[in-house]
């Protein structure tokens, strides 16, 4: 018997002044969704602070808090309440100088099924993320469909089976890898959500700004059709200034696509939900059409491991 379809829903917006007042309007806007019928809901990237990356600063540190944690507990509550499941990307204390860029997976019962933890981790003007977030681990060569775990230990690329459907979380800078989209799928996830915080330097936005957004577009839909999984990428909104820099223009666009890449919702720059019905019998469809999954070349593959394979220049 096929999977029943299942509703998700992306809230694309900017913060609050305080970190509680933006707790709060998010779970505003969580009710909401669930009102519209969503069932699966991802907030962006560090949802609950600024993107405080822009600069160095020790201290950004005292933002992070664990998982599970206040935030977390808060919004297990609300997933309980509501049924749906949550997944809450937000600044991890894991252990003492060890923070992490991470996002918890709640299940509609409010269980903490796990936490993924941002693989790939960028240093860019205004991107300095390798100055607070360890990268996530592969603790384990390969994690089962279904990953339960109070912390996500395991580590690594993993899918949680959640009420609704099986789902694959990965982080912003990981939406360029197309070596992340693949082994999650093949994981067995139904959709890859990907939490995001991108934006345009004010100063190219001119030049490069369309550019980059399509760009943005295209990658991830790429991933939905080598793949054949949906994909939603839940970015923020507004400007955000910084002290010492002309700060970054969140430019919101996210989307939701089925398994041929086709746009299933799409929002502009300003703040909104989108909210989209997912039926996994595309991905069957979509497969059997396109067998990229069957007609791979495993025995073919083992250089992929190496950064670069070719032959050195003088």
């Amino acid at each position: 018997m096929p999977a029943a379809p299942f509703t998700v829903a992306l809230v694309q917006d900017g913060v609050a002044p305080s970190k509680g007042e933006t707790l709060e309007r998010t779970i505003v806007s969580i009710r909401d969704a669930h009102a519209r019928g969503a069932q699966v809901i991802c907030l962006k990237e560090l949802f609950d602070a600024p993107y405080f990356c822009k600069t160095l600063d020790l201290e950004r540190f005292d933002l992070a808090e664990p998982i599970p944690g206040p935030t977390v507990d808060r919004l297990s509550a609300v997933a309980a309440e509501l049924e749906v499941v949550l997944i809450v990307p937000l600044y991890e204390k894991q252990a003492p100088g060890i923070y992490r860029n991470s996002a918890a997976v709640i299940d509609a019962d409010g269980t903490v099924l796990g936490v993924y933890r941002k693989m790939h981790i960028p240093h860019d003007p205004l991107f300095e993320e390798k100055y607070y977030f360890a990268p996530g681990e592969s603790l384990d060569a390969v994690q089962p469909a279904g990953c339960r775990g109070p912390s996500g230990e395991a580590g690594g690329f993993m899918v949680w089976k959640t009420r609704y459907a099986t789902i694959g979380v990965l982080i912003c800078w990981d939406q360029w890898y197309p070596e992340a989209a693949r082994i999650t799928a093949l994981l067995g996830a139904d959709i890859l959500f990907y939490p995001t915080a991108i934006g345009w330097h004010p100063a190219e936005k001119a030049e490069w700004g369309e550019a980059q957004v399509s760009a943005w577009h295209t990658a991830q839909r790429a991933h939905a059709i080598a793949n054949g999984v949906f994909v939603a990428a839940a970015n923020r909104t507004g400007f955000e200034a910084e002290e010492g820099t002309n700060g970054i223009e969140f430019f919101g666009q996210s989307f939701i696509c089925d398994p041929f890449g086709r746009p299933l919702a799409e929002a502009g720059t300003e703040d909104t939900t989108l909210v989209a019905t997912c039926d996994p019998r595309r991905i069957e469809e979509t497969r059997r059409n396109w067998p990229f999954l069957r007609d791979r070349r495993v025995d073919a593959y083992a250089p992929i491991l190496k950064r670069w394979i070719g032959t050195e220049t003088a």
